[in-house]
């Protein structure tokens, strides 16, 4: 059977996962400000509106949770078809809803999809690309969610202006479960992943597959030999303890790569990402903006966060996870605190805004253009680093016979806080208005100091060698100078015939023991 084997083109197909998360986050939040959708659903309070938008998230939650012993069972593609075959189902509720608790249900079961797809196509594109373009490649990931956040806000956009009453909104999220479609029948030519094959003792069938991403089919290419004995030598420690459950991803030597790997899903909504995303009509209607001005305007946002991380894809590997995070971090505290600043300073107290009693707070025509342009940079520095960089640093800090879970794990700690601000946020901007801006600044502090202390660079590392990496006493600060390029040097072996230095090899055999260790 005829399977794709270029690394860029599995990746674009692979992400329409993404796109689907992207998909279901406009879906939401270019209706929060629609007659059409008001209407109907008899203009939902803050409260009712948060459980509605957070009602997806929930879902992800809990499918993130089951997405690792999923793809362990039945492989990382037969979980992401299993997922858009149960998307196709939730689009299916969502569109024909006759009220808020059919979209609720609707929404949940998207959400059980989402969660698979945002944990799972990570592992599968980490253990399908190269090391040295693995960032790009997974980073991949997070331009399809940009893409599918503005492509249905294009489709929610053009349906709100042109269609009236209900239809205008069951259009587009019918439309949503397209991409679905396309990502089920499309892994059907996908290999499966040579670690997963691995993990089942399918040899033949990983050298196969390795062969094919990484020599043309030749499977005395160097390259796929090298790749091949650190998949044997993962696989080694691998078999060493068998049924991996959660509680083993906090023993004494996966607890810090657990830390490193749900933390970073933690600061990343914490960041304040949803602001931009989920509620981006609520902050320019209070900018001074009407429903169909904040709505054009959205979509300038979201143009800009497609840009900028399709801009840092090409470069990501080259400027490392660590400087991408911090500086990204920082940036976003000042950028938190002068939107504050500016709201607490000129804003007035209203009842309502354009209608929509949800909103306590105005802005005058300059100080609402300031806010504006605050909320576009903010986007612009979170596309560049922490949209990407999370996703990516989560799929590489765990070992072979954790991989599947522990990326699951992290994926439900970007959930479980993704519902709680998507929750959160509506009757925060109704009763503490601009001090919202407040906490997400104090939060950039705090993340900022913890990545610095903890988390080590993974950057142009195979994934044996970022298990080196963890399992070593060097300081995450000084890890970006050091060497663990076993695979370079197992690839000149090879092509020479011969053995490595003696030195060289010490080293070797040290990292390794400390691996099994």
């Amino acid at each position: 059977m005829f399977y794709f084997t270029n690394i860029y083109v599995l990746a674009a197909f692979g992400t329409i996962g993404g796109s689907l998360f992207g998909f279901d986050i406009s879906s939401m939040s270019a209706w929060v400000g629609a007659d059409q959708y008001l209407d109907y659903f008899n203009r939902p309070d803050s409260d009712l509106q948060g459980g509605i938008t957070a009602s997806m998230s929930g879902g992800s939650f809990l499918g993130a949770i089951g997405a690792g012993f999923l793809a362990d069972f039945l492989g990382r593609k037969q979980a992401l078809q299993v997922a858009c075959i149960v998307f196709v189902i939730g689009c299916a509720i969502v569109c024909s809803s006759q009220n808020v608790a059919q979209l609720v249900v609707g929404r949940f079961i998207n959400g059980l999809s989402i969660g698979v797809c945002s944990s799972q196509v990570c592992v599968y594109l980490a253990e399908l690309a190269p090391g040295k373009i693995r960032g790009r490649i997974v980073g991949i990931q997070q331009w399809a969610i940009e893409w599918g956040i503005l492509i249905m806000y294009l489709i929610c956009y053009g349906c709100a202006q042109t269609v009236s009453g209900p239809p205008a909104f069951r259009i587009a999220w019918g439309v949503q479960g397209i991409p679905a479609i396309i990502l089920g029948v499309a892994l059907f030519f996908f290999p499966e992943s040579p670690r997963w094959l691995a993990g089942k003792e399918r040899w033949e069938e990983c050298l196969d597959v390795l062969a094919n991403l990484h020599g043309k089919g030749d499977r005395t290419n160097p390259v796929v030999l090298a790749e091949y004995e650190e998949v044997q030598e993962a696989q080694r420690v691998a078999a060493m303890a068998k049924g991996v459950g959660f509680f083993e991803l906090f023993g004494p030597k996966v607890w810090k790569r657990t830390l490193a790997g749900t933390s970073v899903q933690m600061w990343q909504q914490l960041l304040g990402g949803n602001v931009a995303m989920y509620y981006v009509v609520y902050i320019f209607q209070m900018a001074g903006m009407t429903s169909n001005s904040s709505l054009t305007s959205s979509i300038i946002q979201y143009v800009i966060f497609l840009v900028t991380t399709g801009g840092i894809l090409p470069i990501i590997d080259r400027v490392g996870r660590r400087q991408l995070l911090i500086g990204g971090a920082i940036i976003c505290m000042v950028l938190h605190f002068t939107t504050a600043g500016v709201m607490a300073v000129h804003s007035e107290s209203v009842t309502n805004v354009n209608g929509d009693y949800n909103l306590k707070m105005l802005l005058p025509e300059t100080p609402g253009k300031a806010v504006i342009a605050l909320s576009y940079i903010f986007t612009g520095i979170y596309g560049l680093t922490w949209a990407p960089a999370a996703w990516i640093y989560a799929s590489e800090v765990f070992p072979l016979k954790y991989r599947a879970k522990g990326v699951g794990l992290s994926a439900a700690t970007n959930w479980i806080f993704n519902f709680a601000l998507a929750y959160f946020l509506p009757p925060s901007f109704k009763n503490i208005t601009w001090r919202t801006y407040i906490y997400f600044g104090v939060f950039c502090a705090a993340m900022s100091v913890h990545v610095f202390f903890t988390y080590p660079e993974t950057a142009q590392r195979t994934l044996e060698e970022v298990d080196a990496l963890f399992d070593s006493k060097i300081h995450p600060w000084r890890s970006a100078n050091v060497n663990t390029d076993r695979l370079s040097a197992r690839v000149e072996e090879m092509k020479s015939g011969g053995s490595v230095d003696g030195e060289t090899k010490e080293r070797f055999d040290e990292e390794e023991r400390k691996e099994v260790a």
